[in-house]
């Protein structure tokens, strides 16, 4: 049993502890079945706003708050403090990679199922704009944190020509045909969520793209996600921090059984 301590969101006192992936706020009784993780920070120029919004106000406890002086620091600290079904709340996509990192070193072979408007694919190297939250997803697979046929990429729509061909050569599922490829023979998922990937007329986003899913779309695909494999992580990125954004963003850790 973890010792781990959480605020809970319930009645605001510091009595949650963590029972196995699950939660009971000893002081009220209720139940929750993921721990917040928040990780205040965003990689690149002008992210202010992805940071700020990793303080939403979601219905979770409270398990910790990742603050760093350096992208490596966090993945560290992060892969250190999680609990045992974390649900990260992050700047950019870069609070995905101490997550992943340290679930997979628990789990072994692992999918990681991507749902973002862009490829975060790219290398310094490749990258147009320099900013280190173009690029965790290709940390991640570089690393060897997950295999590329592990990874589906959903709701892409804006990739640099560099990504592309690394998809195409490195056999990265893409799509939602992709999903059930890369949960093929994975016992247990992350899924990772930068909210760009919704139709910017439902959710705040700090880069918004035109043309996204719908929240009942993506709605649907965790649900199916989460039927089919043991979620035991996600996490939430992206957005802008707007009070709107709480009652979808429940709904869709709903969909995944958070």
């Amino acid at each position: 049993m973890s010792r781990l301590r959480a605020k809970c969101p319930n009645c605001k006192t510091f009595t949650a502890v963590a029972l196995g992936p699950d939660y009971e706020c000893h002081a009220c009784g209720r139940q929750f079945h993921a721990g917040l993780v928040r990780v205040p920070q965003a990689w690149g120029d002008g992210g202010e706003a992805m940071a700020e919004a990793a303080w939403l106000e979601l219905p979770f406890p409270e398990a910790a708050v990742i603050e760093a002086d350096s992208l490596e620091e966090q993945s560290l600290a992060l892969a250190a403090d999680l609990p045992e079904r974390p649900l990260v709340l992050g700047g950019d996509c870069c609070s995905h990679i101490g997550a992943v990192e340290g679930l997979a070193a628990r789990q072994g072979r692992m999918s990681l199922i991507w749902f973002d408007a862009h490829g975060d694919l790219n290398t310094p190297e490749t990258s147009p704009s320099g900013n280190t939250w173009g690029m965790p997803l290709r940390m991640l697979i570089d690393s060897g944190a997950v295999a590329a046929a592990d990874v589906a990429l959903v709701g892409a729509r804006n990739l640099d020509p560099p990504e592309e061909e690394f998809i195409a050569a490195s056999g990265v599922r893409t799509g939602e045909g992709g999903i059930d490829a890369a949960l093929d023979g994975a016992s247990c998922t992350y899924v990772a969520i930068d909210c760009d990937v919704a139709d910017p007329n439902e959710l705040s986003v700090f880069m918004p793209e035109p043309d996204g899913l719908s929240v009942a779309d993506l709605e649907r695909l965790l649900r199916s996600v989460a039927a089919r494999t043991n979620v035991f992580g996600a996490g939430l990125s992206g957005l802008s921090f707007e009070r709107t954004n709480v009652e979808p963003l429940a709904r869709l850790t709903a969909a995944l059984g958070l």
